[in-house]
């Protein structure tokens, strides 16, 4: 080993869909083994491990794999392979997903609450993913313009459906049909890498008003029990009280509410007392209230370096924050805004769900449920014959 190569291992189960990786450094060598395809060899056409080196294309791999008989056979993976990423400062995307376009080439959204969404092929998406919608507009006064632009978790009911936290009930939504539009160009777009501070700012679903108020995000919070935040909800949508300017009782002092609880991923619970403050309207017209949404932010000094503060006291190690699952990401990175926000941008590898050229029925990341063991180096000495 030389003196500054870097090397890391470990194992997910994997979902059926690609996995991202994330580490402390971009390798240049990865290898992937199917603990599960490895031990029942029976099953037939499986890739069991797969190599990739930088100096081979992003997206591709050299793969072992049991056929019918089985036997052990080589192969390659083309696309969808192992790849590198470089998560920086920038939001990046994947590919925009419109009507009579590829890779789906229609989609459809109720106007129920939850709003779900059906696409004619497979949407590819895993609950988690963070996507962003645009053009919902199928006249001046139907469609639902009202929610393009803002980042939404999903959550997947099939290979062709997912549906998203938001009440589309009102009179103001329409359901996003392309039957019953003309010229309609709607399309949604991932965030490939949506936490690169934590906790953002988040946009608001809905809001629950009493002696606490609980709210949901349109994605993950990422919130802890102890955060200080903020609300900015213009006055239509309703509980304009809680905003944080003016505060009547102390002039030029702020408003600001603690996090007593996290119900789930996307359910936060703060410590205002909104018993009498007017209530949450998402019935909103596009034309009226165009893209002034409420949103919930973090503040202060809760946080501050990624250490969590609660009642005086220093908690250490610093605090999870929640994106796929409950605390599941702790930031790999030092702390880049002292306050309330936490520098999460990162670098790692993906694995992808490509098949081979020969091993067709299988794929590289495996079936759901399969544990997939990995190894990624980073070597500072590369000599070429």
């Amino acid at each position: 080993m030389a003196e500054y190569s870097k090397l890391a291992h470990g194992r997910f189960t994997s979902t059926g869909l690609s996995k991202m990786v994330t580490l402390p450094f971009i390798p240049d060598w990865v290898e992937i083994t199917n603990y599960t395809v490895g031990n029942s060899p029976a099953a037939s056409q499986n890739i069991a491990r797969a190599v990739w080196d930088s100096n081979m294309a992003q997206g591709s791999a050299m793969v072992q794999g049991y056929n019918a008989t089985p036997a052990l056979i080589n192969d390659t993976v083309s696309t969808n392979g192992i790849s590198t990423f470089e998560a920086g400062l920038l939001l990046q995307y994947g590919p925009v997903v419109q009507h009579n376009a590829t890779p789906v080439s229609d989609f459809s959204m109720t106007a129920a609450n939850p709003i779900v969404v059906t696409t004619v092929g497979s949407h590819g998406l895993a609950t988690g993913d963070v996507i962003i919608f645009s053009n919902l507009a199928q006249s001046s006064t139907t469609g639902m313009q009202q929610i393009a632009g803002i980042p939404f978790m999903i959550t997947r009911t099939g290979a062709t459906t997912f549906s998203i936290k938001w009440d589309g009930t009102g009179s103001n939504y329409t359901a996003f049909n392309t039957a019953t539009s003309t010229g309609n160009l709607g399309s949604y777009k991932k965030v490939l890498y949506p936490d690169l501070y934590f906790p953002g700012d988040k946009f608001i679903s809905a809001i629950t008003l009493g002696s606490t108020t609980t709210v949901v995000t349109t994605s993950q919070h990422q919130f802890v029990i102890g955060q200080q935040v903020a609300f900015r909800i213009p006055i239509a949508w309703g509980p304009f009280q809680l905003n944080s300017l003016p505060n009547l009782l102390i002039p030029g002092s702020p408003i600001y509410g603690y996090v007593v609880a996290t119900t789930d991923l996307q359910t936060v619970v703060v410590d205002i007392d909104s018993s009498t403050y007017t209530l949450y309207n998402a019935n909103q017209l596009f034309a009226s209230q165009g893209r002034t949404w409420p949103q919930i932010v973090a503040v202060g000094d809760v946080n501050s370096g990624g250490v969590q503060i609660s009642a005086g006291s220093v908690l250490y190690p610093p605090p999870k924050f929640s994106y796929a699952t409950l605390n599941d990401s702790n930031t790999i990175n030092g702390p880049a805004i002292q306050g309330a926000f936490v520098n999460n941008t990162r670098m790692g590898f993906i694995v992808g769900s490509g098949a081979g050229a020969v091993l067709t029925t299988g794929n590289l990341v495996g079936a759901a449920g399969n544990v997939i063991i990995w190894r990624a180096y980073l070597h500072d000495i590369n000599v070429l014959g």
